[in-house]
């Protein structure tokens, strides 16, 4: 209950509080770019309900929104503002609304497709006990230099440690990230299996139609 009443009054103060900027930020992307400045695509959540995550638009709008995540700020994908959006995290700003409305907590692990929890054992499904998060454990502590089964693994342990005190670690590691980089930011390799670079990595099913309904969106694979 104290980590639900934290998220409600930190995102409603932070949409508070960056309105604006985010406003701003939206009419660049606009401007900068052809495609609506926010991209939706639905991921999992907890319990393994689906919802539509938000985020402020990276890439072309030509691209295909399921497509692997750009591994290089060279991505010839990216679009300029973009390129500094997802390399600042500025990106997930809009999910300040996914957590106000509940369907995600300031800190949890990262919401992925739902194809991918298929692939998951019982000990990885353990995720989704609870709300997925605009950052977590493993963004803070590897992000991009980690693998998925290794994210999945710290996704795990923040489920087993969860508490305000390991919350108020990973925001703070966040935020440190951010201004430091101590993190990487771009994926180079997906799974322990095989590179990342060149490899498809699995995306959730498509069903006919599709790709058409979404023209004109952009988005990342499932980058935590």
């Amino acid at each position: 209950m104290a980590k639900r009443i934290l998220d409600i009054c930190l995102s409603f103060l932070a949409l508070a509080l960056l309105a604006v900027p985010m406003m701003l930020i939206a009419l660049a992307i606009r401007l900068g770019s052809r495609g609506r400045a926010i991209f939706r695509q639905e991921r999992i959540g907890r319990g393994g309900k689906l919802f539509t995550m938000l985020k402020f638009r990276t890439m072309r709008a030509d691209v295909d929104p399921y497509g692997s995540s750009p591994h290089s700020s060279a991505d010839a994908r990216l679009t300029r503002i973009g390129r500094l959006l997802r390399e600042t995290s500025i990106d997930e700003l809009p999910q300040l609304l996914n957590v106000l409305v509940g369907q995600m907590s300031l800190v949890g692990p990262r919401p992925l497709y739902e194809r991918q929890a298929a692939q998951w054992n019982d000990r990885q499904r353990r995720r989704l006990e609870v709300r997925p998060g605009i950052t977590g454990y493993a963004q803070a502590f590897g992000r991009g230099g980690l693998t998925i089964e290794e994210k999945l693994e710290l996704d795990v342990f923040y489920v087993d440690n969860m508490s305000l005190w390991l919350d108020l670690k990973i925001m703070a590691r966040t935020l440190a990230n951010i201004f430091v980089r101590r993190a990487a930011v771009y994926e180079h390799r997906y799974s322990q299996g095989a590179d990342y670079e060149g490899q498809q990595p699995p995306g959730p099913a498509q069903r006919p139609g599709e790709q058409d309904a979404k023209s004109g969106q952009n988005g990342k694979r499932n980058q935590p």
